[in-house]
């Protein structure tokens, strides 16, 4: 399938911005680099007043190095009015992006990825976890991310905290690998006591994540 086959279709045809704001915040954030961008997955609902996107912005890789190439999309159309307005967020992993857009009505099994789209998990740790991030994604806060993609081991670093005060461990870290070679990913967490803790760990990286949690295996609260 050639690849401008999978550009975003936002279904806007007839539709005006809700706003000049709206209008702005479209161009800046998906219509001006649309032309760079892949969708991974979409769905669209029955009445088709809401979409739901996970798109890849190609653009991102010729910017700031590191910045999230990742955008969850929603859409929201008044077809009273035939107005449209949307919210988005830059997010460094598929998960997390589907999580985003899970938490805003759109049904998880919907959102999956188009097949071929992206790296397949390597083993049961790594789904595993990602279903953990679908499920308990909101109770985090993102705080720092980093997307490397040059290297022949691509690699994205998340750092999250967790937004219940008495969470043990609240500092987690993901780190999602891919092999090109085999076409697969693998994703990893650890939990930090202390923001300083997981500092050190990224700038040191010679011990293993880890992440226990016997009597709760959740991520979140």
């Amino acid at each position: 399938m050639p690849r401008t086959d999978r550009r975003p279709d936002f279904r806007l045809d007839g539709f005006e911005p809700a706003s000049e704001a709206a209008e702005r915040a479209f161009w800046n954030h998906l219509d001006a680099e649309s032309e760079s961008m892949t969708t991974l997955a979409a769905h669209h609902s029955p009445d088709g007043l809401h979409s739901f996107y996970v798109i890849h912005n190609g653009a991102v890789t010729w910017g700031i190095p590191g910045e999230p190439q990742l955008i969850a999309a929603h859409i929201k159309r008044d077809s009273a009015a035939m107005t449209y307005d949307f919210e988005h967020a830059e997010l460094p992993l598929v998960a997390i992006a589907q999580s985003w857009l899970i938490k805003r009505g759109c049904p998880a099994a919907a959102i999956a990825l188009v097949p071929g789209m992206g790296t397949t998990p390597a083993d049961t740790t790594t789904v595993a976890l990602q279903q953990r991030l679908l499920r308990d994604g909101d109770h985090f806060a993102l705080l720092d991310s980093y997307t490397d993609d040059a290297s022949l081991q691509p690699e994205t670093v998340v750092l999250l905290r967790a937004l219940g005060e008495r969470v043990h461990k609240p500092f987690r870290i993901l780190l999602e690998q891919a092999d090109l070679d085999s076409f697969t990913h693998t994703l990893r967490e650890g939990a930090f006591e202390t923001i300083e803790e997981a500092v050190d760990w990224l700038e040191d990286r010679s011990a293993l994540l880890r992440c226990r949690r016997p009597h709760r295996p959740r991520l979140g609260p």
